[in-house]
């Protein structure tokens, strides 16, 4: 029986030594890699193509092609396919996953095995021999009470939380590259105008040094239509470089290197359907499928099973633990029953004194869950702000868009009239010109806010959480 102790006791010893030795030549191991980057991602094409056909779930995708671009369907399929943001995102679903798994393990019971052989001299002899041990541990906590299970689903509801995240950070991706896509095809357009004005004022400034020199213009007004060319040269290379960097932001958004943004192809503004559906009303089941909505209410259920736990932590824990230990000085008879060493126990351990630290913790968790429910009722406040704040502006800027479409009309009916006078020789080359330039202006309005509308459904789509 003394013999066995003391094998017992070098087990547990040696057990207990294995690990971090194990985590040192594992540290020295890896640190003798190369550094480079590594993805421990599943690498499984079926569940890829599962997840990605998943995620178009939550972008409802048939909203897209009422603008009729397939440019612009094929940039947001390469998003959901390749922006890092949304890997990043789909992969803190799996951590969340992985989460729930490992909460849920404390459910079961727990068993070790391990083995150890020694090489020992016994006290009282002169010889010492090989021993062989193998001891097997088995523990398992009695949830009476349920608080591993209450455990496990305050877990499971942060993973459930975490699709919302998802799906949030998917709907707000594609609702960039939308908005950048349109912001990008606005400035095309309001460049190409910009380059016929800056054009019409190089006229207008020549014509106006030519009526200089003989003495028809006088230096002030020659100067005036010099700081106009000036003027309009400078906002044609601000126009640019907001093209640039809009380029570059869809370039990234799609999961492409800025370097290639330039040969990002778009549509012409002129070619782009503009979404006349409006909804008069936005119905309230919309504002409770919002992600953020959703999220904040599995949020709600989880604090409220934190409480539950909070007050289960002053109720007594019971734990059961099994041992069984083969010993032999004979490999070949490590298995056998001969001179093994079983153990069965139970405990009932419940916690007496611990400095306050229960009733501290059971008063944070309800202060925490008042916290979370009143960020809920803020969530939901703020989600029908969002929607009517979104839906007055898609009404107000397409009434906008129809007054200055008429005034485009007026304009252009204005430049044909003044067009035959000067055929008529009744004004001057330089009056049509700067009523050209006038039309010329008009038209990139009409380019902007086109663009608005467009940009303002988007984000009624966003704040519908997708779902119009």
């Amino acid at each position: 029986m003394k013999k066995v102790v003391i094998l017992a006791l070098i087990t547990c010893m040696q057990t207990s030594m294995l690990s971090p030795l194990a985590f040192a030549a594992e540290s020295a191991k890896s640190d003798a890699q190369p550094k480079q980057f590594k993805s421990y991602a599943s690498k499984s094409k079926k569940n890829k193509k599962n997840n990605q056909e998943n995620k178009f779930e939550y972008l409802n995708i048939e909203w897209w092609e009422n603008f009729n671009d397939p440019v612009l369907n094929d940039y947001i399929s390469r998003a959901v396919q390749k922006n890092h943001d949304l890997k990043a995102a789909t992969l803190a679903v799996e951590e969340y996953y992985q989460n729930v798994k490992a909460q849920f393990s404390n459910e079961l019971p727990q068993i070790g095995a391990g083995f150890a052989p020694n090489y020992i001299k016994m006290p009282g002899t002169t010889s010492s021999d090989w021993a062989f041990a193998l001891p097997v541990l088995a523990s398992y906590e009695v949830d009476l009470f349920l608080k591993n299970r209450d455990k496990t689903k305050s877990v499971k509801k942060s993973y459930e939380a975490s699709k919302f995240d998802e799906r949030a950070a998917y709907i707000a991706v594609v609702s960039a590259v939308g908005t950048t896509y349109f912001n990008v095809v606005k400035l095309d357009k309001m460049i190409e105008l910009q380059e016929k004005i800056v054009q019409s004022r190089e006229k207008i400034y020549d014509l106006m040094l030519k009526r200089n020199r003989e003495g028809l213009t006088s230096t002030a007004d020659t100067i005036k239509a010099n700081k106009a060319l000036v003027s309009g040269e400078t906002e044609l290379i601000e126009l640019k470089k907001q093209r640039e960097k809009a380029l570059n932001q869809l370039a990234v958004l799609i999961g492409e290197s800025p370097a290639n943004s330039a040969s990002l192809e778009r549509t012409s503004l002129d070619e782009l359907v503009l979404n006349s559906r409006v909804p008069s009303e936005i119905s309230s089941e919309v504002i409770m499928s919002r992600p953020d909505y959703l999220k904040a209410e599995k949020m709600v259920e989880k604090a409220g099973i934190d409480v539950r736990v909070a007050r289960k932590e002053f109720l007594p824990s019971i734990n059961l633990l099994g041992l069984a230990l083969f010993n032999t000085s004979d490999f070949g008879s490590l298995f056998t029953t001969r001179d093994m060493l079983t153990m069965l126990g139970g405990s009932i351990m419940a916690p007496l004194f611990t400095g306050g630290r229960r009733f501290a913790n059971l008063r944070l968790k309800k202060a925490q869950y008042e916290r979370i429910l009143h960020n809920y009722y803020q969530t939901n406040l703020t989600a029908i702000q969002e929607v009517n704040d979104s839906l007055m502006s898609v009404k107000l800027d397409k009434e906008k868009m129809e007054r200055t479409l008429k005034q485009f009309e007026l304009e252009s009916e204005d430049y044909r009239y003044n067009t035959l006078k000067y055929e008529q020789g009744t004004i001057s080359q330089l009056d049509l010109i700067q009523f050209k330039e006038n039309l010329l202006s008009i038209d990139k309005l009409v380019a902007q806010q086109k663009v608005e509308c467009m940009v303002d459904s988007i984000g009624l789509y966003k704040a519908a959480g997708s779902k119009l």
